[in-house]
Parts: C-alpha cells; sequence; structure tokens
C-alpha cells in the first residue's frame, strides 16, 4: 500500500530559558539515483528510482546549559543522519535478521554519541548530556530509540498512547509503587534524568510498532508534556487538519501553559494515496 507522510517539526525557546538546547530532524530516506533526463514518462520511473525508502524522525534536548547543551543535543541528532547515510541501502528489505541488525547498528550508535560526550568531561555529572527520541519508519514498521524523557505517542481510532516511557527519578519511584504519577509530577527530585545520552548513566531503549493508514505520531521534548495533557494531545491529533497546524496548536498550548522549558514537537499524519 502506498502511503502519504506529511510531517512538521517546530521548536521554541519558552517563556523561561535564555537559549534553546532543544534540537529535532526530519529526513526523507530515499534511493541515491537521481534521473535527470529520460524519454520514458516520470511515472514510469518512480518506482525504480528515487522512490521513498522511509522516514527519520528524531528530537532531543540538551540537558545543562548554555552551549553544551545544544552541542549534545545535536551531536545526537547529527549522528543519527550520519547513520542513515551510512545504512540507506539496508531500508529496501528488512527480514528479521536484519531487523536484528538494525536494531543493533542503532543502539550502538547512540552508545557511540554517549561515549564521545562523556568522556569529554570525565563521565561526571556536569558532562554535556541529552535525551533522543527517535523514530525510523519503514513502512509499515516504526522503530524506536529512546533515551531521557523526551516522548513518543501514537494516536489510533481516537485513542493515544504513549510509546516511552521516561527515564526518571519521579518515573522510577511510580514503578515501584511508592509514589503516585501526581506526586512524580509536583516533585522536584523527580524530574531528574536515571539516563541520558553523555550522562553518569545511559541504558537505550529500543522497539518497534507497526503503524496502520490514518494513525499519526507525536514527538516532544518535557517542555510540551509537561503543560499539555495527554487528553489534549489526542484531541490535537484528531483534527482534520495538518501536521503543521497540529504542531503549531501543541506549541502555543505549551507556551499559553506556561512555557517554563524549550519546547520541541514534531507531528507525523499517515494517510492511504
Amino acid at each position: 500500500m502506498t502511503v502519504a507522510i506529511d510531517a512538521f517539526g517546530i521548536t521554541d525557546t519558552g517563556k523561561v530559558r535564555k537559549g534553546n538546547e532543544d534540537n529535532f530532524l526530519i529526513v526523507e530516506i530515499r534511493k541515491s539515483v537521481e534521473v535527470r533526463h529520460s524519454s520514458l514518462a516520470p511515472d514510469l520511473l518512480g518506482d525504480r528510482f528515487g522512490a521513498m525508502l522511509g522516514n527519520l524522525f528524531v528530537v532531543a534536548d540538551g540537558v545543562g546549559s548554555g552551549p553544551d547543551g545544544d552541542r549534545a543535543s545535536g551531536d545526537a541528532i547529527k549522528a543519527m543522519l550520519q547513520y542513515v547515510g551510512e545504512a540507506v541501502g539496508c531500508f529496501q528489505s528488512l527480514t528479521a535478521a536484519k531487523e536484528h541488525e538494525l536494531f543493533d547498528r542503532l543502539e550502538a550508535t547512540v552508545c557511540k554519541v554517549h561515549e564521545a560526550l562523556a568522556s569529554s568531561q570525565g563521565f561526571t555529572s556536569q558532562a554535556p548530556a541529552t535525551t533522543l527520541t527517535m523514530v525510523l519508519l519503514i513502512w509499515p514498521r516504526a522503530y524506536l530509540v529512546h533515551v531521557g524523557d523526551s516522548r513518543a505517542y501514537v494516536r489510533r481510532g481516537g485513542r493515544v498512547q504513549q510509546l516511552t516511557q521516561d527515564q526518571t527519578f519521579g518515573e522510577y519511584m511510580v514503578t515501584l509503587g511508592a509514589w503516585t504519577k501526581d506526586q512524580a509530577a509536583q516533585s522536584r527530585p523527580g524530574a531528574t534524568l536515571t539516563s541520558a545520552v553523555g550522562g553518569p548513566q545511559m541504558q537505550p531503549v529500543v522497539g518497534l510498532v507497526d503503524i496502520e493508514p490514518g494513525d499519526s505520531l507525536m514527538l516532544c521534548t518535557d517542555g510540551l508534556s509537561k503543560h499539555v495533557t495527554d487528553d489534549r494531545i489526542a484531541a490535537v491529533l484528531g483534527e482534520a487538519t495538518t501536521s503543521e497546524a497540529m504542531a503549531r496548536t501543541m506549541l502555543k498550548e505549551a507556551l499559553d501553559g506556561g512555557g517554563t522549558d524549550n519546547i520541541t514537537v514534531i507531528v507525523v499524519q499517515t494517510e492511504p494515496k
């Protein structure tokens, strides 16, 4: 089945922070051959050269302040883009064995960035670090890599499901049953990351979900999720409008809710052609 992908990303400093340490990336992955001129009609060549192989969506939220946080999130984004450039050929036919290799290479890429960032300041809490949430969409499968407390959601049939689990002290306490969700949200130590690329500890989580035509995806940093509820996310993603309009609505609501952090959001819609 041929599916149309409508994706849009936006980032904002917010109302409190002086600089923006968030970064995001949206990439269309295509074959490297470009037809410049031919006696054959373009529609006869479209499935052979320049055909879509997949899409890459990444958000990253630098930890700390100043240029170090921005550098950390930027380095993570650039590493994911480099990985896709080097591995583009393997996206054409993903068998079960190749899927395993794909996950291994994605995790290895994240680990390389982690080691480069952490070793720059001796694996201390002051080292530049970043969250990372990435979806590699090779229809119909979405491959996920996640570190930290940025999030990925999927909307299907009017319901929204969070695909990632925040790697924070608060979420850890909730998992233990020691805190409620409200207690974790209200506790300042609860926001402390237990895993970050470049941080003292880093535990990437990988996974996959099959996407259906009509599903929507959303990736965001915690600057959005701390101010916009899951119910509101579901409502906005259900609107009959473009991904750009949805992303801008999400940003506005996060700003109206306080804008206490940098805000980044990517919205992806899928529709059958």
